[in-house]
């Protein structure tokens, strides 16, 4: 490719054509501010809306300034990023927004982390300059997000997430002129939009326009009531991206220091969401395999391809979008709302408590699972299978309240029963990995014979959309993998068209899978983040003693003593589920 040749602040350096000045500088070590920029490589996606105008060059011959993120670099062209004229030009756009912004900082879920207040430090600004009317919106609290539109900026990074990434259209811009705003449909709340809760948008917003519903205050109140037992559930995902909030590079373990931590805190019991998952193995790998049997003896009846049932963001995508293909995914629970069932039953008898005296608080790196456990299916006489759903953020920000030094604490094991686990179920973390869990088990049952390798590689990978054969000792069982919602609409579609050929598909709505989560270390769609917490996921897998959910001895006990056997009417009754048509507008009251 033929190569264009710039000036840089007096650097000479070559770039290819399409280049913007701003990815051309990035590329020498100069850094130029921006705010709207957000650069998803990943999806092959850029968000440059050149609407802020904090980016903004001196390009020689050019009258006015230029929004690097938007400029492409030209034969010959010369560019000044930190001269007088740009550094006055930046400090007044920042200024400009700073009048019309919030300046409750102190209180603000993202000061120390949010991108205006870096810059304003960085740029000096300690007094606003422009004094004039601020646009004001009501606060939209949903179960899982909160919107505080005051902070809003207009970057529109949120939007880009919502649509194109996701596609889920719940985020546009509204309005005209000093009233525009980034809402819903007729700026209707996001609960009575079609929002998934996958919290993507949260996860890119600048600011704090949006930010985690936080359940953090709860959780340290039912710590101090000496009435409630409190237990905690931790998801896998989250054992492999907690370190980066206590700067360990992104894959660094920290499962028995998270452990440690959360005895610290004061919990009753550290179990593990693991568990659960070996139970969600046995549930929906005996549905899967009940269907595929059913379906090769020549059953038409039989609903193919299954669908994973896992996530939360994914099930509420399909209720909304996809209502009519409701009877195709598992009806099996996901393993957070399994293991809250299992704990205030088998457990609380256990314990000898009654359910309601019994907390149970999950840490988790998805903020859909702050809507999954209020949903009303899984509450008894009103009283919710999980009480609270904490994000890995929320759990860091806990841990450092608390003025535990992290970085040092011993590793601790789970408790017992409900913290023994295999490799299987912590492979759930990452795209591909459940259907990989449900194959190990699935196997075994359906062929009769031992699984000496365990591995399936050919279901691994961060290809958006994959499709693998698995050999079941003869017979080839089709199977289709998507991570990110947009890609999930493709396979449902193909499904409802006709044209899928696979016997089951696994779904995850965030990127890489729940290592992606939206409760997740920010990582801004950096594949080699998500691929070292994907790395860490499977080392942990392999470094297992017993690597199949089926041989979880706890889980063999949980059967034995309560469940009787997979799809029981117990089982049925405590780890399954319904779904809903959501795609009917909701009524508001006026």
């Amino acid at each position: 490719m033929e190569m264009i040749n710039i000036k840089i602040d007096n650097k000479d350096i070559k770039v290819a054509p399409g280049t913007t000045v701003l990815d051309a500088a990035k590329s020498v070590g100069i850094k130029i501010p921006t705010l709207c920029y957000l650069h998803l490589h990943d999806f092959n996606i850029t968000n440059k809306p050149a609407g802020c105008r904090i980016c903004v060059v001196e390009v020689k011959g050019r009258r006015n300034l230029a929004p690097a993120c938007a400029t492409d670099c030209y034969e010959g062209m010369e560019v000044n990023t930190h001269n007088i004229r740009v550094l006055n030009s930046r400090k007044t756009v920042l200024e400009l927004i700073l009048s019309d912004h919030p300046t409750d900082c102190l209180i603000c879920p993202k000061s120390g982390s949010c991108e205006l207040q870096t810059l304003a430090q960085e740029m000096g600004i300690r007094q606003i300059e422009y004094q004039g009317e601020q646009s004001h919106y009501k606060e939209d609290t949903s179960p899982a997000i909160i919107r505080d539109v005051d902070k809003c900026i207009m970057c529109r990074r949120c939007e880009m997430m919502c649509n194109d990434v996701q596609t889920v259209g719940v985020l546009s811009a509204v309005n005209r002129g000093f009233m525009s705003v980034v809402a819903p449909a007729f700026e209707m709340n996001l609960d009575h939009s079609v929002c998934t809760y996958c919290g993507q948008c949260v996860a890119v917003c600048p600011t704090g326009a949006l930010t985690e519903v936080d359940h953090t205050n709860q959780v340290i109140r039912a710590l101090a009531d000496p009435s409630k037992t409190v237990i905690v559930q931790t998801a896998p995902a989250v054992r492999v991206a907690l370190g980066e909030e206590f700067g360990m590079e992104p894959g660094t373990r920290v499962t028995g220091k998270m452990v440690s931590a959360l005895k610290n805190l004061g919990f009753d019991y550290v179990f593990d969401t693991d568990f659960a998952a070996d139970l969600t193995i046995m549930e929906e790998g005996t549905e899967l395999l009940d269907r595929i049997t059913r379906h090769l003896k020549g059953d038409k009846t039989v609903k193919l391809p299954i669908l994973t049932s896992c996530c939360p963001g994914w099930v509420n995508f399909f209720e909304h979008q996809f209502p009519e293909m409701s009877d195709i995914p598992s009806t099996a629970r996901s393993p957070q709302q399994m293991f809250g069932a299992i704990a205030k039953t088998y457990f609380a008898d256990k314990l000898g408590i009654k359910r309601e005296n019994l907390v149970v608080v999950s840490i988790m790196p998805c903020l859909a699972k702050k809507y999954e456990c209020q949903r009303d299916e899984f509450a008894t006489n009103g009283n919710p299978d999980v009480d609270f759903a904490v994000s890995t953020r929320e759990l860091a920000h806990l841990i450092k309240q608390a003025n535990i030094d992290f970085n040092i604490l011993p590793d601790q094991d789970f408790d017992k029963p409900m913290g023994e686990s295999t490799g299987a179920a912590v492979i759930f973390g990452t795209t591909g990995g459940v259907i990989e869990a449900a194959a190990r088990t699935a196997y075994e049952i359906f062929t009769g014979k031992t699984l000496e390798k365990v591995d399936f590689k050919q279901l691994r990978g961060m290809e958006w959309i994959r499709e693998a054969t698995v050999d079941f000792d003869g017979t080839p069982i089709k199977i289709g993998i998507a991570h990110g919602l947009g890609n999930a609409r493709k396979l449902l579609q193909d499904i409802k068209d006709g044209k899928s050929e696979f016997h089951a598909i696994e779904i995850m709505a965030c990127p890489g899978g729940c290592i992606g989560g939206g409760g997740q270390p920010l990582h801004h769609g950096d594949t080699s983040i998500l691929m070292a917490r994907q790395k860490a996921i499977y080392s942990e897998d392999s470094g297992k003693a017993i690597r199949k959910s089926h041989e979880n001895p706890y889980i063999q006990t949980l059967y034995a003593e309560f469940l009787g056997k997979p799809m029981s009417e117990k089982a049925h009754h405590l780890l399954h589920t319904h779904y809903f048509d959501k795609s009917k507008p909701v009524e508001i009251d006026e």
